[in-house]
């Protein structure tokens, strides 16, 4: 059965000067959060007072990663015990997203260090946010087991 997310969006001003506001998520999960062109080009690490859309997107990228590469584990007969994943879309002004980075250890008993390394390459490429960030120009993934 097919299920739907949603969010919403009040921005003010123009894009350099204005700001937004993710007031309302359907499940109410989290927000507001506020957004602004400032927070999306320019570096801001360890300011907790924004967000940018690309960041939501790499938080969205690892979830589904790591959901999808935990699923390709239990399915194959080696279950995961652990999986830490991150991920990082880079936004360059003027381009969009160029860059997509996926890093994944996982502690997955039983299993060899080259077949995590192709279960990671398989979720990579069938988790439905990759499939969804498929026009990124360079993804790269780094899988290490413990």
């Amino acid at each position: 059965m097919p299920t739907e997310r949603s969010a919403s969006v009040v921005w003010t001003g123009d894009l350099v000067s204005g700001a937004g506001v993710i007031g309302v998520v359907g499940s109410g999960a989290f927000g507001p959060l506020d957004v602004t062109w400032a927070a999306r080009s320019e570096d801001q690490q360890g300011d907790a007072s924004k967000t940018s859309p690309e960041e939501l997107i790499a938080a969205a990228w690892a979830a589904c990663f790591a959901m999808a590469l935990s699923s390709g584990l239990a399915k194959g007969g080696t279950p995961a015990e652990t999986l830490v994943t991150s991920a990082t879309v880079t936004f360059q002004p003027g381009e969009g997203i160029v860059k997509g980075a996926l890093t994944v250890t996982g502690t997955v008993p039983g299993l060899a260090a080259d077949a995590f390394g192709a279960a990671a390459k398989t979720a990579k490429e069938n988790c439905p946010v990759s499939k969804a960030l498929a026009g990124i120009p360079e993804v790269t993934i780094a899988a290490t087991l413990q």
